[in-house]
């Protein structure tokens, strides 16, 4: 979904195009980053001169004649080196056009551009602290006197501090990039470039641990943009943010449970009344999921006689191996069905709380109210526990 600078800014036309495909498997061509030099189509391969002493013109026509070689590339591995040599360069020659032109000659507005493109591109390629110095001088382009510049600059800047928010794997680190973040989004709900990074915020974040509060909070100040969006590549996340956002919203508020049981029967939610309930989204070929099943086991048998019920959500694509699986395990609690629709697994259930990765658990407590997002493992006994007294056996031996 992302979006390049208007094409008056692209100098480096035909590297930015091959941006994409150089990064498209890293780690694939990492060994190739410094290509062989001993055979035919590395001697057709394009070299990056160095940088000239010469006039600003001079320096803008080599950065031109990076973005043009006369040989095309080989493999990925010869791109990406290309690519990483020639944006470098870039950089290098806009840093001398711009200490020898003055603010208010156009060439000087050209090298903001080009070296605005070079950072870019050394980000996206991966390029230790290319990410830092893009947001640095993309700052710094705020005021631009050209809008489409600074505008495309504002982007890159706040594109930069929410990738380094996520890679720090602290959420709190994101929650002060989400209000203006979410004022860009309002005033361009169309711009792809802005979207992205809001959306890869709250769906990251929502898969961070310790992430919920915060992702909550970005879906909160995100969605409503997003779905006001009619761009088409914006509007097919729709779905899955509004659908995380509102799991991610859950706890505090009843969770509706709807759906059809494996034996064909419509499930009434009226049946879990005064309940504590476990949801639990799972399928037969996750092996968390079927490595959890002991323990939900352990917590229904403990559990089940003081007023705890399961329910689990399949999302096979799979009936037969499906009831074979049940059959097979002997499980007690009832489990929702729904033939696929459509390619994957997209149990209406499913989609309609965003769930992208199993396990997923919601549990419930006797007033109808979601708890937690979290309860698996040691963390369902202890909650259980906490709802519903000390198991019956260890009364008894007391």
């Amino acid at each position: 979904m992302a979006r390049s600078l208007p094409s008056r800014f692209r100098s480096l036309t035909l590297l930015v195009g091959f941006t994409a495909a150089a990064i498209a498997s890293p780690a694939a061509v990492r060994a190739e980053e410094r290509p062989p030099q001993t055979d035919r189509a590395a001697a057709r391969a394009p070299v990056v001169p160095p940088v000239p002493d010469g006039s600003p013109e001079e320096l803008l026509a080599y950065i031109e004649e990076l973005g043009n070689p006369a040989a095309m590339p080989t493999s990925r591995g010869r791109l990406r080196y290309y690519l990483k040599k020639a944006a470098a360069n870039t950089v290098e020659a806009a840093d001398l056009i711009l200490a020898r032109t003055r603010p208010t000659d156009a060439i000087h507005d050209r090298a903001l551009a080009v070296k605005f493109d070079g950072l870019q591109t050394l980000a996206k390629l991966g390029e230790p602290a290319a990410a830092g110095r893009l947001a640095e001088f993309a700052d710094s382009l705020g005021d631009a006197r050209d809008p489409a510049l600074a505008a495309a600059a504002r982007r890159a800047a706040m594109t930069a501090r929410v990738e380094a928010a996520l890679a720090g794997g602290r959420p709190e680190a994101a929650i002060p990039l989400i209000p203006g973040l979410a004022a860009m989004l309002k005033a361009a709900p169309n711009d792809q470039a802005v979207a992205e990074p809001a959306i890869r915020m709250a769906l990251e974040l929502a898969r961070m641990p310790g992430g919920e509060p915060a992702a909550a909070t970005a879906f909160a100040a995100f969605l409503p943009a997003l779905e006001a969006s009619s761009d088409p590549a914006i509007r097919s996340r729709v779905e899955e943010v509004a659908g995380t956002a509102r799991r991610l919203m859950l706890p505090g508020r009843p969770m509706q449970i709807t759906g059809t049981l494996l034996s064909g029967k419509p499930f009434d939610q009226r049946s879990l009344v005064g309940k504590v309930v476990l949801v639990d989204f799972w399928a037969t070929w996750c092996g968390p999921c079927v490595a959890e099943i002991g323990n939900l086991r352990e917590q229904y048998a403990t559990w089940h006689d003081r007023g705890f019920e399961i329910v689990g959500v399949s999302l096979d694509e799979d009936r037969d191996s499906l009831e074979q699986f049940v059959r097979a395990k002997q499980i007690p609690w009832p489990i929702l069905y729904e033939e696929p629709q459509g390619r994957g697994w997209r149990h209406p259930l499913a989609t309609y709380y965003g769930i992208t990765g199993i396990p997923t658990v919601v549990l419930i407590g006797r007033d109808g109210n979601v708890i937690t997002l979290d309860a698996r493992g040691k963390k369902l006994g202890a909650a259980l526990e906490q709802l519903l007294g000390e198991p019956a056996a260890r009364i008894g031996a007391n």
